[in-house]
């Protein structure tokens, strides 16, 4: 369903703030670009990328900002590979999420699980700040269902009975296990439960008039930052950049930050974290399995992938995904000087982890499925790979 999401990422390149080489960049409204009816939703809202798809390592996807209009907001949709989290900086807004919406009071954040549809919408006279913070499940790949509702007079419930939080200074702690510096105030606003992508954490951090956090290293994790209020600078692996109110920055896997207020009013910051894949442990595993099948078989033989094989493996824990291949012809394996085999048939499976894969071994289904596979064969053998890379982009 093409719906306003698609345009967005479309021309997401032509919208992206430039970056300077200390990779700090400012939410500038005279860079907003007017939208309308966005996901099917009311009126209009100005709109902007901070930081993009490319620019971490992990699954970060986005980070968009604008204004809300009155009577204005975001339609009821959802999305299949992504997580968001809506944040309001001023004013209040009606969230919803699966159809039963609260007003909520600025500074606010509310997530969107991957596959809970939400909304948001401003039934004030005066304009919102807005952020919108993604996690792709697949790097880069975004999607959207517009369900055709723009909220508009929606059934308030006076507590809301979705995850939500705010920035609250009471609610901060000094001297935390994350950030063990004098005047610095820290707060785990959610955790990874509350996700269900490589969105690790949403964290809100103040520091005090001329106090800094120690040097806070990123080991398998990656952080985006949006300050919210105040101005100091930013250390990154030595190299020191000033930062102000509604500047947005990231920090990669491997890096060190130190973040410092040199000013006289706190500093005041909102921090997500996704973690990184390890570069060494494998993203998956492959089994390849090669055949010899008779001429006479080779019908019944595609028809068994298809009939038994994959019907017994989809129900799998674990499974990714597995390929029936059939070899091609001699002569057109010689014409591309491939390597000519007695084999003529592959069937390739992929589980998440070896400890799977065994599982389904030892699995009444694969009782069925192996032996209507073998008994086809005149010839097998089999080898096990630990998949490193793929280049599963949308």
């Amino acid at each position: 369903m093409k719906t306003v999401f698609a345009i967005i990422l479309c021309l997401i390149g032509t919208w992206a703030v430039a970056q300077s080489p200390d990779r700090v960049v400012h939410n500038d409204p005279a860079r907003y670009r007017e939208l309308s009816a966005v996901h099917a939703g009311a009126g209009k809202m100005g709109f902007t990328q901070l930081i993009g798809r490319d620019e971490l390592s992990a699954n970060f996807l986005y980070l968009h900002a604008g204004t809300i209009a009155p009577k204005s907001g975001i339609g009821h949709h959802f999305h299949h590979s992504i997580e968001e989290m809506y944040v309001i900086l001023n004013g209040e807004a009606e969230f919803t999420i699966n159809g039963r919406t609260s007003k909520i009071k600025a500074p606010a954040v509310v997530p969107c699980k991957m596959g809970d549809s939400h909304a948001i919408y401003n039934p004030s006279g005066e304009s919102i700040r807005w952020l919108n913070f993604a996690v792709s499940s697949v790097k880069g790949r975004g999607d959207a269902f517009d369900l055709g509702d723009a909220r508009v007079g929606a059934k308030l419930d006076a507590t809301p009975v979705f995850v939500s939080g705010r920035l609250e200074r009471e609610k901060l702690k000094p001297n935390t296990p994350s950030y063990p510096a004098e005047g610095v105030l820290y707060r785990r606003i959610f955790g990874p439960d509350v996700f269900s992508t490589d969105w690790s954490y949403v964290d809100h951090l103040v520091i005090s008039a001329n106090s800094s956090t120690n040097a806070h290293s990123l080991k398998d994790v990656e952080e985006v930052y949006y300050v919210v209020k105040g101005s100091g600078s930013v250390t990154i692996d030595g190299s020191k950049t000033t930062i102000k109110a509604d500047d947005a920055f990231y920090g990669k896997s491997g890096e060190t930050l130190i973040l410092s207020n040199e000013g006289r009013d706190d500093l005041e910051v909102l921090v997500i974290g996704v973690a990184t894949k390890s570069q060494t442990a494998p993203k998956a595993m492959v089994l390849q399995m090669d055949f010899v099948v008779a001429k006479e078989n080779a019908e019944a033989f595609e028809k068994m992938y298809h009939s038994i094989y994959v019907p017994a493996m989809v129900v799998q824990e674990g499974y990714l995904g597995s390929k029936c291949l059939r070899l091609f012809p001699e002569d057109l394996t010689k014409e591309i000087q491939g390597e000519v085999t007695t084999y003529n048939y592959q069937i390739q499976i992929s589980f998440d982890t070896e400890e799977n894969r065994r599982k389904w071994v030892a699995s009444p289904q694969h009782q069925i499925a192996w032996p209507a596979a073998s008994a086809l064969a005149k010839e097998y053998k089999w080898r096990g790979y630990y998949v490193t890379g793929d280049d599963d982009q949308p």
